[in-house]
């Protein structure tokens, strides 16, 4: 890594630690904060009582981390809730209105099938990092967050639909909301995928924003077997541009089995947009036109409906691998081992490609499928980051495309940056 940038991992002893993760690491003008689940730092356990008592304690323990590094609450972009149970969702908002009671996040809702330690929710963070990361010379001013609801798009009083920082858009997870009636749209998946889209679209449009700027897709399914018609309305949406076909572009993606949706709702999808022109106070000439950079590499599994690491600005996001071996495109032989080794063996072929290296990892997302196989994951996991230091985050899904036992996604530094439109 060049010098234009550090990875800065911190640990408080006011927060839960764990061997496998560091609590925050920041990079550039962000702190990607470890899911937070419900444990009393003093005994390292699940605190007793029930889900309004964990979910106060998770933000407790976010709370402890951002003081920990001269931030605050209000300095959350994005927030992240999985619960066990969707119908825990009202006790759950109950305790987050007490911790945003005037600026709301953007924010994504699940409901899982498993979290660690049996916990009834786990809480994470993305939070704003205004002096970032480049040594010896911090960001002259704090940048601005911006943030923005349009009429066009699904309105929640508990979240902001998108909230800008730096050059990121940083999204609410999108239902297939009508906007104008507040209902869920009646019908199949597909249609349902074409609004949680048009959702998406109507928000960028508002902000003057391409669709083509989206760097990474997250979409949580309730059934997985309703991929293929997913993708089918995926498609007419991407590549939204002539440039965009010109080149194929699709942004980077994670497919998710979910255990329910908000509303009942059979799909909900999460966007990650880039922000050219940057929040103020950043002199416009240097914060133009930045390219987005999207690679692929024949060392890691292909998927025609997303790239593996769209780079863009200072970081480089990473779609959801599968334990696939590229030379033969299918699933390895083998147990939760040797799938988590091949997932991270696919991540730091894509690393490497852009020429980076697993060092510059900020953020690693799992997903299993059994949570009892997460100290077999551990210990692969461990070889690959000895030291701990992305921050992670660990659920446990139902089902995973190809009948994987694992799955994982990454976001990684780019000290580079990237270049602006010449």
């Amino acid at each position: 890594m060049s010098n234009d940038n550090a990875v800065l991992a911190r640990n408080t002893e006011h927060a839960p630690q764990n061997l496998q993760s560091s609590q925050t690491v920041a990079f550039s003008h962000y702190n990607n904060v470890s899911a937070q689940l419900p444990i009393d730092p003093v005994t390292g356990q699940l605190i007793t009582g029930g889900i309004k008592e964990q979910a106060e304690q998770c933000f407790k323990n976010i709370k402890a981390i951002l003081e920990s590094i001269d931030h605050v609450m209000s300095d959350i972009v994005r927030i992240t809730l999985f619960v066990k149970d969707i119908k825990d969702l009202d006790a759950v908002d109950d305790v987050y209105a007490s911790f945003f009671a005037s600026y709301h996040p953007s924010r994504t809702v699940v409901a899982v099938d498993a979290l660690p330690m049996d916990a009834l929710v786990q809480v994470e963070a993305l939070v704003s990092n205004g002096e970032g990361t480049i040594p010896n010379a911090p960001q002259a001013g704090d940048l601005i967050k911006l943030t923005n609801n349009t009429l066009n798009a699904p309105s929640d009083s508990l979240s902001t639909q998108t909230v800008s920082f730096s050059h990121y858009n940083n999204l609410s997870a999108q239902l297939p909301i009508d906007p104008k009636t507040g209902r869920v749209v009646a019908g199949c998946v597909k249609r349902q995928t074409s609004q949680c889209l048009q959702n998406i679209k109507a928000i960028l449009e508002s902000i003057d924003v391409p669709f083509d700027d989206i760097v990474k897709m997250t979409i949580f399914l309730k059934d997985l077997s309703k991929i293929e018609a997913v993708n089918k309305v995926y498609r007419t949406f991407f590549p939204d541009s002539a440039i965009a076909r010109a080149v194929g572009y699709v942004p980077a993606r994670t497919i998710v089995e979910v255990a329910d949706l908000p509303m009942g709702a059979a799909v909900q999808i999460e966007a990650v947009v880039s922000h050219g022109d940057g929040t103020p106070p950043q002199a416009i000439e240097d914060r133009h036109g930045l390219i987005i950079e999207a690679n692929n590499t024949e060392k890691a599994p292909k998927c025609p409906f997303s790239t593996q690491t769209v780079a863009f600005s200072h970081y480089n996001n990473i779609s959801a691998q599968l334990p696939i071996d590229p030379k033969t495109n299918t699933i390895v032989t083998g147990g939760i081992k040797e799938q988590t080794e091949q997932c991270l063996a696919n991540i730091k072929a894509i690393i490497e490609s852009v020429d980076h290296v697993l060092a510059d990892v900020v953020k690693v997302n799992i997903f299993v499928k059994n949570i009892a196989d997460m100290a077999v994951v551990d210990e692969v996991y461990g070889s690959f980051f000895p030291g701990g230091l992305p921050a992670r985050r660990v659920v446990g899904v139902g089902t995973l495309p190809k009948d994987a036992l694992i799955q994982m996604d990454a976001i990684v530094g780019n000290a580079e940056g990237t270049p602006p439109i010449v």
